[in-house]
């Protein structure tokens, strides 16, 4: 499109156009506001506006200058002349950019008016025109040229369009320049709000800031406005934005300047910048932002708040909650219905679920300042009642469930049943909480696979794995599907009672019905066939954990390990060692102490010393299975001595306190061996150390001592075993009915199984 006129043909017009009449000046001023209307004049008639684009159209633009009755519409004599807004609506109607132009020159041609107005608004039209044209890029840059050419004054909005047409046209250089070449009256806070909009979108982050710093001055001219907050808050946020992102001390700052020009963000992009700030841990920095904004008097709202008070619930820091609640309250910052769940919510994490049930009532009393009353959610009444089931007091929370029924527009859904069938179940009572199962579904409370994975659960964790079993199948009937959660859950109990192809039958029909196994499912598979000796089992599993994608935990390398070693495959052992090594997972305690074992039980103490040699140089300290492995075994073996020295190292050099086991071992091999007075002193050893003997410890000592038939030692042991409730067991009154018969002393047996004392001393 050619936009240039032969500047010599328009001389006279140039020249008037030169001349600044002060009622433009006054004008241009005028136009620092955003989106300013054309002057209109009482003059101004729609119908005439409706005639002259008629005749427009009507009449080819050649014969526009000869047509009388246009020119009557356009330039009446005698004046006023047309007003700028009467220009601007015609231009504006026309059908094309191109008719635009041939009106535009027109006027040029024929206006008798000296005032620059006049064509400054059909030229805002124009380009409107032009905006919408295929090739609007082109037009507009010639349009804009030849604007300077004619000396054309850009109103405020015909300047903001070249701005937003360049943009939307990627052309954002000729955006700057246009900006750049306006006069500085024209650089409102509306312009610049427009070219900052631009250059963010482009990704010109520090040229949209520069434009930017000038306004947030402490006494800028042209200081920022909502619209200039807005566009830079959700600019600088918006996802897949070109250009560097803005850090969010940067973006504190921001806020921090916009809020001295009065200037906040909008609720729920202040609360985002909160969040995103609490979820970095920076929780002070966010808490920061909110005091100075109120400082600043900013007209804040309960979201950020609450954002806030959620991070601290989750971190459990009670103080800073109760600050932000003090803060809320003397700030006049009425809390809403999320905030007093938030409250809620933590109150029964720590469970004072009676202090929770008291904000539940202060919400629907209304004890806010402004004396507004919320009704609570179905999600703040959940919350109460698994509240209520965490703390045991299911019966209450079944209570808190019929008051949720009488509130208006309530009524309870899957998840407060299924907290309380969890409740109940938890407490083994599996019958209430069939029973609420049972309710769910006649309510018309569809239950989902949480439901039914709390079921099974509770089911399997009592012992009561068959009735889970029939349960699942009955539900799948109905079709309630179970997942990985439901199969693992039932492959797991299965494993524990050593049912392992029930489990496995339970594995394959996971895999057929869609579900893909996790790794625990594999790992507890593992476990029971290495328990149950049946490695090749194991290994099967195991590579079809590794085709699954998982990798073996250390756990699991354990139980490898330790079946090995019980099918005395000690090299398999040592190959499924070094494969852990090279994945990375160290031996712990439990792998060495397995070894330690291994060795013990075959009689090769050179190589357990060795093991817990080296596992002493991993830096891990022996526990007592390492030292109750040991003992045992050189007790076993006869080496009573070995095992004494062992035992008196584990108290003096490893600081490990031996316990009842330990005592046990070496008081039945010292018995063996006669050594009864040896283990009367270690009895009185476990009572120095606050190791409680139990009746195994008894009935050895009882052993030895019939062999020695030391009675009064005897007597004294029955007068413990008294004194400290432990209860004798069918081998206690063989070994005592059988001695103490032989030499006559009867009514002490008597007495003791009576529960009365039988020597004349203290034990």
């Amino acid at each position: 499109m050619n936009t240039t006129l032969p500047v010599s043909k328009h001389s006279k017009l140039l020249r008037l156009l030169k001349f600044q009449p002060a009622s433009y000046l006054l004008h241009r001023h005028l136009c620092s506001e955003p989106n300013p209307q054309p002057p209109s004049s009482p003059e101004d008639d729609e119908s005439k506006i409706t005639q002259a684009v008629q005749l427009l159209l009507e009449t080819p633009h050649q014969e526009w200058s000869s047509s009388q009755p246009l020119r009557s519409l356009l330039f009446p004599s005698p004046p006023p002349p047309p007003s700028p807004r009467f220009l601007f609506k015609i231009t504006r109607s026309l059908a094309s950019a191109s008719q635009a132009l041939n009106f535009f020159k027109h006027l040029q041609q024929s206006s008798p008016s000296q005032d620059a107005q006049l064509l400054s608004y059909p030229f805002q039209a124009l380009l409107e025109q032009a905006g919408r044209e295929l090739d609007a890029g082109s037009r507009l840059s010639e349009l804009y040229q030849a604007s300077k050419a004619w000396e054309i004054p850009l109103t405020v909005n015909a300047a903001a369009l070249l701005i937003r047409y360049f943009g939307r046209l990627e052309m954002v250089d000729k955006s700057v320049i246009v900006f750049n070449e306006l006069d500085t009256s024209l650089k409102n806070t509306h312009i610049r709000n427009v070219l900052i909009d631009v250059l963010l979108r482009d990704g010109r982050v520090e040229y949209a800031l520069n434009v930017l710093d000038e306004m947030l001055q402490p006494l800028s001219e042209v200081p920022p406005n909502d619209i200039t907050g807005d566009i830079i808050f959700y600019g600088l946020v918006k996802r897949g934005r070109k250009g560097r992102n803005l850090s969010e001390e940067d973006t504190v700052k921001l806020v921090l300047k916009f809020g001295k020009h009065n200037v906040f963000p909008k609720t729920n992009w202040l609360t985002q910048l909160i969040t995103r700030l609490c979820r970095g841990g920076k929780i002070n920095q966010a808490w920061d932002v909110l005091l100075e904004l109120l400082r600043l008097r900013a007209p804040l709202e309960a979201p950020p708040f609450n954002a806030i008070l959620t991070r601290s619930g989750r971190s459990g820091d009670v103080r800073r909650m109760k600050t932000v609640l003090a803060e809320m309250k003397e700030s006049d910052i009425p809390p809403d219905v999320v905030t007093f769940g938030i409250i809620i919510n933590q109150l029964c994490k720590l469970g004072r679920v009676d202090d929770a049930v008291g904000v539940l009532n202060q919400m629907r009393e209304g004890s806010g300042s402004d004396g507004v009353s919320f009704e609570a959610d179905v999600i703040i009444y959940n919350t109460l009642i698994d509240g209520f089931c965490k703390v045991g007091r299911q019966e209450e929370g079944l209570h808190l469930m019929e008051r949720m029924k009488s509130s208006k527009g309530l009524a309870p859904n899957t998840v407060t049943y299924t907290c309380l069938i969890d409740g109940f179940c938890k407490v083994g009572e599996i019958e209430r909480g069939k029973e609420l199962f049972d309710q769910m579904n006649e309510e018309g409370v569809s239950p989902n696979v949480i439901s039914l994975n709390t079921l099974v659960d509770g089911m399997c964790r009592h012992g009561r794995i068959n009735g889970a079993i029939e349960f699942f199948n009955d539900m799948q009937g109905k079709g309630i599907k179970g997942d990985v959660i439901t199969y693992t859950t039932l492959i797991t109990a299965f494993c524990n009672v050593d049912n392992i192809d029930k489990a496995v039958d339970l594995f394959d029909e996971m895999l057929r019905s869609g579900c893909s196994a996790d790794a625990i499912v594999y790992y507890n598979l593992i476990s029971a066939f290495c328990r149950a000796g049946r490695m090749d089992d194991a290994a099967n599993v195991l590579s079809k954990l590794k085709e699954a994608g998982f990798c073996p935990d250390i756990v699991c390398y354990n139980a490898l390990v330790s079946g090995f070693c019980m099918k005395n495959k000690i090299e398999k052992a040592y190959e499924v060692i070094k494969e852990m090594e090279e994945a990375g997972k160290k031996l712990d305690s439990v792998t060495y102490n397995t070894l330690i074992a291994y060795f013990c039980k075959i009689g090769h103490f050179t190589f357990a010393h060795r093991v817990m040699n080296r596992m002493i140089n991993d830096g891990l300290v022996p526990t007592i299975a390492t030292y109750g492995a040991l003992i045992h075994a050189y007790c076993l073996n006869g080496k009573i001595n070995e095992a004494m020295k062992l035992f008196n190292d584990m108290s003096s050099i490893s600081m490990i306190p031996p316990n009842t086991i330990i005592f046990n071992i070496l008081i039945e091999s010292l018995c063996k061996n006669n050594e009864v007075k040896v283990a009367l002193c270690l009895m009185d050893d476990m009572k120095e150390k606050g190791v409680k003997p139990n009746t195994t410890t008894y009935n050895a000592m009882f052993k030895g001592l019939k062999e020695k038939n030391l009675l009064e030692d005897a007597f004294r042991l029955m007068d413990s075993m008294i004194k400290h409730a432990c209860n004798p067991d069918n081998i206690t009154t063989e070994i005592l009915t059988e001695w103490l018969s032989a030499v006559g002393e009867s009514e002490k047996l008597k007495s003791f199984v009576q529960g009365y004392k039988v020597s004349t001393s203290t034990a």
